[in-house]
């Protein structure tokens, strides 16, 4: 299982966890769990539960998923997700991603749109034992630009409406 801790800018500390279950060729089963410690209430509960199915087509390097998604525990939504990356090298440590996702109510009427385009580059042993990713990208349904900078277990994300978070994986 991996298990990450989250914090927003404006927003409270999130202990987050993933799993991956294989289900066949190029196929998986994802769920995620989160818990918002700043949440109230007489114990933690669950700030976010989701359960999707992803594909991967590596040929093209794309893949693309579906899921539910509960936030709050009331909050239901289905997922629909894609991704695919332009490699601008052999190895594919520079290129471009294109990133979609749509979020539908019960009845299936979007309820929220995201779309990027982001380039990203990784840097491999940029110091012994260091490794670097950073993602320059703009979101084209908010129309905010944004970065990433990852390395090793620490992600950093800023937007240029203000917002940002990091994240440390265990």
């Amino acid at each position: 299982m991996e298990t990450s801790l989250r914090l927003r800018g404006g927003g409270g500390l999130r202990i987050h966890a993933k799993e991956k279950l294989p289900l066949g060729y190029n196929s998986l089963l994802q769920a995620h769990g989160e818990v918002d410690t700043t949440g109230g209430g007489p114990g933690p509960a669950p700030s976010y539960l989701a359960l999707f199915v992803r594909h991967f087509y590596p040929q093209i390097s794309a893949n693309i998923g579906v899921g539910v998604q509960i936030h709050n525990g009331h909050d239901f939504t289905y997922s629909l997700r894609g991704k695919k990356a332009i490699p601008f090298t052999s190895n594919g440590l520079l290129g471009i991603n294109l990133k979609c996702r749509l979020l539908t109510d019960k009845e299936f009427k979007p309820r929220k749109r995201t779309g990027a385009i982001e380039l990203a580059w990784t840097i491999l042993d940029f110091r012994k034992g260091q490794d670097v990713r950073l993602k320059l990208g703009y979101e084209l349904y908010h129309k905010v630009p944004y970065f990433q900078l990852r390395e090793n277990n620490w992600t950093l994300n800023g937007y240029m409406d203000g917002n940002w978070n990091v994240r440390f994986d265990m």
